[in-house]
């Protein structure tokens, strides 16, 4: 399997891909060392993923070289990633023992009633290439901590990434029969569908998701799928400052590239404000230095995939000929890498493929409503339900428009944020379950309930 570098079209490494019969072999020494790992204390378990995270601080500046070069986000933007995750491991490392030590319920002078939460065994992590340490963290560290061995496959895109991190948990202390990296594309992860793991953990597409749950669910075991988005933000007519407001919108759609799980993917503004909003917001777009993920100051890099070039070539065609128009870019970049000028679309509507699928690119649809009743159907008329956003002066207003759509996050003047104290989870074709929080620390066991009769 080549890795190609998509900044340059240059080739990286060449790997050799899982095969089936090493994927068993990979399972067969998970399935044999995870009760030994799960025998550890769990204090053992959080001081080894507590090393992991001084590691990736120790090794930032060459980790994020490596995953600049493979999927070509800005050098910074791979620099803040890697902080990023090791805020989230400092959280769910400081939070473990709260959520994963054994509960007593009930304790009276005869009967003690008592949770015990025990790991689900060994599971499959099928990562994605967009934000590899994160969305990886998100999986493989609650799972490890709470006594799971792991096969993780980095998505082929982030293959490299993949392997250091491997390296890295191994110099922790995490036993390599415990963690287990499979190396391909999608014959690699149909493979692991295959094998008899005690869950499954995925982070990709709908169409990809909706596939693996229907293939693993004669097994009955968890299967958790964080699946894409058509996140919709609403700027009211009441916000305070709309050049800042339009700064920090565009930040949210077009950072790293638009590939982002939770990006602003299509806006609505209340028509007082409009003009003035899509005016800053162009601006702002306009500034951005475009080139060489590694050249300083470059806020757009190259894509990760080159076949998301096509997809969003389509949206901007078919909104053209229904009336949409180009304020700014709309163009691929002629030459090697996989680059697209970052566009913005007025006159939009969502008779627009643009406004109705997932872009995951440089690209976003700016729509005028009336009011926030119009505003509320816009943004619930999707089969996406992962984050919506509300740009207001007004708390109560925002969090009262929130409250009526069907996502699995509201922001308020805020948007494209995760946080590991609380639940990350989508609804509808964003998929199902939770990572992060007490809930993403508990997804990867099983309750026992004890009834103890003295």
């Amino acid at each position: 399997m080549n890795v190609i570098n998509p900044a340059t079209g240059e080739l990286l490494a060449t790997l050799q891909e899982d095969t089936a019969s090493t994927l068993i072999q990979k399972y067969e020494l998970l399935k044999e060392a995870q009760p030994q790992w799960a025998a550890e204390s769990l204090e053992q378990r959080i001081t080894v993923l507590q090393r992991f995270e001084q590691l990736l601080q120790q090794h930032t500046e060459r980790l994020a070289a490596v995953l600049t070069s493979e999927v070509g986000k800005p050098l910074q933007q791979s620099v803040n990633e890697i902080n990023g995750a090791r805020t989230r491991i400092q959280w769910l490392t400081s939070h473990a023992a709260a959520y994963l030590q054994p509960e007593v319920m009930t304790s009276t002078d005869t009967l003690e009633e008592r949770i015990v939460y025990e790991p689900l065994g060994v599971i499959g992590n099928i990562s994605a290439w967009n934000y590899p340490y994160l969305v990886g963290v998100n999986v493989f560290v609650p799972a490890l901590l709470a006594g799971n061995a792991v096969l993780y496959k980095p998505s082929e895109f982030a293959s490299l990434t993949g392997l250091e991190i491997g390296r890295l948990l191994y110099e922790a202390g995490v036993p390599e029969h415990v963690f287990q990296v499979a190396i391909g594309g999608g014959s690699t992860g149909e493979g692991m569908l295959e094998l008899p793991l005690s869950g499954y953990f995925f982070t990709g597409s709908y169409k990809t998701g909706q596939y693996i749950y229907e293939k693993v669910a004669p097994k009955m075991v968890p299967c958790q799928c964080e699946l894409g988005g058509k996140d919709p933000l609403y700027v009211a007519d009441d916000v305070a400052d709309v050049a800042a407001v339009a700064a920090a919108t565009a930040d949210g759609a077009f950072y790293n590239n638009g590939q982002s799980c939770c990006a602003v993917e299509r806006i609505y503004v209340q028509e007082k404000i409009y003009d003035a909003y899509v005016e800053a917001f162009v601006k702002e777009v306009k500034s951005w230095k475009m080139g060489l993920p590694t050249e300083p100051g470059v806020y757009i890099g190259a894509l990760t995939r080159p076949a998301q070039i096509e997809l969003l070539s389509h949206q901007i065609a078919d909104a053209r000929a229904k009336g949409a128009s180009v304020l700014t870019g709309g163009e691929a970049v002629n030459g090697p890498g996989n680059y697209f000028e970052p566009t913005v679309l007025v006159n939009v509507n969502h008779s627009m493929d643009l406004m109705q699928e997932e872009s995951f690119g440089p690209i976003i649809g700016i729509m005028k409503v009336k009011d926030d009743a119009e505003a509320i159907r816009q943004m619930a008329d999707t089969q996406y339900g992962l984050t919506a956003a509300v740009y207001s002066s007004s708390a109560g207003r925002a969090q009262q428009i929130l409250a009526q759509l069907n996502t699995g996050t509201g922001y308020w003047n805020c948007c494209d944020r995760v946080s590991a104290a609380l639940p990350w989870s989508g609804r509808g074709h964003s998929g199902f379950g939770a990572t992060l929080s007490h809930a993403g620390l508990r997804a990867f066991t099983h309750p026992k309930a004890y009834h103890l009769r003295k």
